[in-house]
């Protein structure tokens, strides 16, 4: 068995450094280091008042230390893990562009007033769940042991559970809207018509 230094130093290179970012904004923030409240989404401050930094913090917070801080990083763990060491192998430009690309399409869905929510982090890791769960269609999932289910329906009975157990379901809800629009125009559009409006821009190449 590997240890934890092991593990980490085992992990493609994004993930490593987004579940590492995540972890360090909630550590940040139960020291009291910083408050949540300077690092969340707020349009009205980034325009107004030119707090630039808002549109990449609220992306690493994914809440308090809590089990479900503790599920969403494992997400990060396995989902994002399994995406880059997989169908994104060797493509880790393209997968630092799906990322940027993701973010930034929840910026903008979530600058409208009935979508908005102060923190993004939960939904770009929702979005990393749904892009596998399209990549792997077919694997059977256990769902804390109580049911097993396709992959591709897990998505959706984590924003299940999510409303069950009292959480929001908007940011789940926006993970899922930006995994589909990066697959539809990455895969499915491409598919049908030959052409990818979706390449990955050639500043994200080291």
């Amino acid at each position: 068995m590997s240890s934890p230094g092991e593990f980490y130093n085992s992990l493609p290179p994004i993930t490593k450094v987004y579940g590492t970012l995540c972890l360090l904004a909630t550590t940040a923030s139960h020291l009291g280091l910083v408050s949540p409240v300077h690092i969340a989404w707020v349009p009205q401050l980034v325009i107004q008042k030119f707090q630039v930094w808002r549109l990449i913090t609220n992306l690493f917070f994914l809440g308090g230390f809590s089990i479900n801080f503790g599920i969403r990083l494992l997400m990060i763990a396995r989902y994002g893990v399994q995406l880059e060491k997989g169908p994104f192998e060797r493509r880790t430009a393209d997968f630092l562009w799906m990322m940027i690309f993701g973010s930034l399409t929840l910026l903008v869905v979530s600058a409208i007033p009935f979508f908005w929510t102060p923190f993004l982090g939960v939904s770009l890791v929702f979005m990393l769940l749904y892009l596998w769960s399209r990549e792997f269609p077919n694997a059977n999932i256990s769902l804390y042991g109580l049911v097993t289910l396709k992959a591709f329906y897990l998505p959706w009975a984590m924003l299940a559970l999510d409303v069950i157990f009292g959480s929001k379901i908007m940011p789940d809800l926006l993970g899922i809207i930006a995994g589909h629009l990066y697959y539809f125009l990455t895969v499915l559009h491409p598919l049908a018509t030959g052409k990818n409006y979706l390449k990955t821009p050639k500043w994200v190449y080291p």
